[in-house]
């Protein structure tokens, strides 16, 4: 007896798959990035205010995370991320071993400028921090791996979009609220634009106490194959040494610095370079 042939399903559309998610999977991920943004931590009570999830919903997805290491409970009984967190962020840059290609160079960059090293690359519209090497100085500015900055108030950000496609950097600041960290932070796309001009036309980005007064950076964009920004490398440390006039001192080293993690990525090899930076 012959059978009506089969209705083949229709794969879901890629923008149309809300209704196939996974509610407490989803809370998962909204409580961890929510905690990603909160470096002192949160409890229990404050991540249900915060999510306006119950708090035995918040229990008993922190308790699973806790147990699989993608979270750590502090001794005051808040939670912040665990470091599996930072084990897959490394995993996830493994087509690009970012991290691998530039630990001996951060290294050197240390050593030659005495202040603390640091890579990093964009994600979700921010800037994130991939691996640092400290100064070996007592006063020295430390950052947590994972932490995420805003684009607009610092200097790897600033060279990662100054190597930008024009397209793809204008799609980026149409995103970007340009909040007041202190007196000396960017609060305008124009002026943004005209920083990243001066950055296209230096090859370096410089930030003197954009977000936190005191702080400064000098950076330069890590370029792949095609001139195209995949991360950056950088210098932080106080200001009193990282001023103004030391900064012409500490920019071809960190120039060096990228460039020598850029030819790792084959820049330099292609025919074509999208960026416009130079080395």
């Amino acid at each position: 007896m012959p059978t009506k042939p089969r209705k083949s399903r229709k794969a879901p559309a890629a923008t149309d798959l809300s209704r196939y998610h996974v509610p407490n999977l989803r809370r998962a991920l909204i409580l961890m990035e929510h905690l990603s943004a909160q470096p002192g931590g949160q409890g229990i009570s404050e991540l249900s205010r915060a999510l306006e999830i119950p708090k035995n919903s918040v229990f008993r997805i922190t308790a699973t995370l806790l147990s699989f290491g993608y979270l750590e409970r502090r001794a005051d009984n808040t939670f912040a991320l665990g470091p599996k967190v930072l084990a897959l962020a490394h995993a996830a840059m493994d087509d690009q071993n970012l991290v691998g290609k530039s630990l001996d160079v951060l290294a050197t960059l240390r050593d030659e400028t005495g202040e603390t090293a640091l890579v990093g690359t964009l994600a979700d519209g921010e800037g994130v921090v991939l691996e640092e090497l400290a100064s070996p100085h007592p006063i020295k500015v430390t950052v947590t791996l994972g932490w995420r900055f805003p684009i607009h108030s610092a200097a790897p950000a600033k060279a990662m979009l100054a190597a930008m496609p024009e397209a793809e950097r204008q799609t980026l600041l149409a995103a970007v609220r340009f909040t007041r960290f202190t007196p000396y932070t960017i609060t305008s796309r124009r002026e943004y634009e005209e920083a990243l001009a001066t950055v296209q036309a230096q090859g370096f980005a410089f930030d003197h106490s954009e977000e936190v007064e005191g702080i400064s950076c000098v950076a330069a964009a890590i370029l792949d194959a095609r001139g195209r920004p995949i991360g950056a490398i950088w210098v932080t440390g106080p200001s009193f040494r990282i001023s103004d006039r030391e900064v012409a001192a500490i920019a071809p080293a960190v120039r060096r610095a990228a460039a020598t993690v850029s030819a790792r990525f084959g820049y330099g090899q292609a025919a074509g370079r999208s960026s416009g930076m130079a080395y």
